[in-house]
């Protein structure tokens, strides 16, 4: 599927009124199908899943299908402590910021739902639910954000987090990052 990606700068004096010009909610990320625009994470990769995949973002089964909307859901409304103490910062390295309980606890969640599917799963191949699926889509910052600040998790949760880090679409995010120039100073820290 070939599309057209308009990288707009974040957090710049005129990032409001070049996204609006895309989306009226003022989000990111955003995407423009002809007359439509979905400007919503989750939403984008359910469109693109009914319309381009023939459902297959998510498992086959109903039941693991629901796992993975739950986890999904959970991963795109919550863990609000990690967000904030750990920003989005693809170029950060070995950035070390202070871990509260609150943040720790999140981390922990993390760790074991993705120790607890790889588990259930792993027969099936090397995602979240053997197939790769919208829960690695929606986990693939997560991946970034503890390298970047250097989380440790258990070694199922880290061989997973290596294995989505070394896929080659990740590592194509990365050295696009290391291109931009901007630098966002609510994302400098750890240093």
């Amino acid at each position: 599927m070939e599309f057209e990606e308009i990288r707009i700068p974040l957090f710049m004096d005129d990032s409001e009124e070049k996204i609006k010009a895309h989306s009226e909610a003022g989000l990111v990320p955003v995407l423009e199908d002809g007359d439509l625009t979905v400007w919503d994470s989750l939403a984008i990769c359910e469109f693109i899943s009914e319309q381009y995949l023939s459902g297959a973002g998510w498992p086959a089964d109903p039941r693991t299908r629901a796992v993975a909307r739950s986890c999904s859901a959970e991963m795109h409304s919550g863990f609000s402590n990690i967000r904030n103490s750990m920003p989005m910062n693809v170029r950060g390295t070995h950035r070390n910021v202070g871990i509260t309980p609150d943040t720790r606890k999140e981390i922990d969640r993390i760790d074991s739902l993705w120790t607890d599917l790889r588990t259930k799963h792993q027969k099936n191949g090397p995602w979240l639910f053997g197939e790769f699926s919208i829960a690695d889509c929606m986990f693939a910052p997560i991946a970034f954000r503890f390298e970047t600040y250097g989380v440790k998790l258990s070694g199922i949760s880290h061989d997973y987090m290596q294995f989505v880090l070394n896929h080659p679409l990740m590592e194509a995010w990365r050295q696009e990052s290391r291109k931009e120039k901007e630098t966002i100073e609510r994302s400098e820290v750890g240093i």
